[in-house]
Parts: structure tokens; sequence; C-alpha cells
């Protein structure tokens, strides 16, 4: 079994694809716009350049996105994506990576779990934990 978070950034996602290219390293290994869905009457107007679907790599994993609705207003709550690494240097550059135009909500430090931790919510509303892993 495999679980992949799905994001909807209601008409934002070839901005935040960009970012987290940026940020971390993502790539898309597949994306589809709405202008090539087969059934063209489900379109919204003005949407047709939007990213109907993406597969992105982030790391070892795949996480999956889209402009959805194209309404503009994306609403990620209740939900963390978590990063580790393995060392307090690349936890620094991914967590600041990640924060740049978003909200710290607890800035990176030791904690019993780790040597560096932090949460952050991205410029997009995404919420991030940042960690080294002990494995």
């Amino acid at each position: 079994m495999n679980v992949q978070p799905y994001l909807f950034f209601d008409g934002k996602c070839d901005e935040a694809l960009a970012f987290y290219k940026s940020a971390v390293g993502a790539g898309p290994k597949m994306l589809m716009r709405f202008k090539e869905a087969p059934n063209q009457s489900m379109i919204s107007p003005g949407s047709a350049d939007k990213v109907m679907h993406a597969q992105v790599q982030i790391g070892d994993a795949t996480v999956l996105m889209s402009d959805g609705r194209c309404t503009g207003n994306t609403d990620f709550k209740g939900f963390a994506l978590t990063i580790a690494v393995k060392n307090e240097n690349e936890a620094d550059k991914t967590f600041n990576a990640l924060a740049a135009g978003g909200q710290v909500t607890m800035p990176m430090a030791k904690t019993f779990f780790s040597p560096r931790f932090g949460m952050l919510t991205d410029k997009f509303g995404v919420g991030w934990m940042v960690l080294v892993s002990q494995t």
C-alpha cells in the first residue's frame, strides 16, 4: 500500500511547482493540463492552461498536485508534510527554503527526538515539518 498526499492549489499550482523545485528539488514526473482532458465541457472558462494533475517527486516520495477548481481559495488544514533529512545543515537549508514567504510556527531546534526539528506553513498554506532522521 502506498499513501500519497494530493494538494489542490486552486489556481496557483504552476507557482507552487516552481517554488518546490527551488526549495526542495521537486520535479514533476507527469503533468497534465485541463486543455488535455478529453471532455472539455467540464472545464471552467479560463482554466485550460491550469494544472489538472501532476505527479511530483520530492526525495523518495510522490506528491500529487492540481489547480483543482481554480478558485484561489486554498485551505490546507489538519495535516503537515514531513521531510526527514540526513544532517543538521540540510535540515536548516530545507527549512529556510520552505519558510521563504511563509510563517514559521516552531523554529528549528534540538528536541528529544531529533537534533534538529522545526515546523512552518509555506507561502501557499501547506504545513511542513523538517527534521533530522535518527534512523
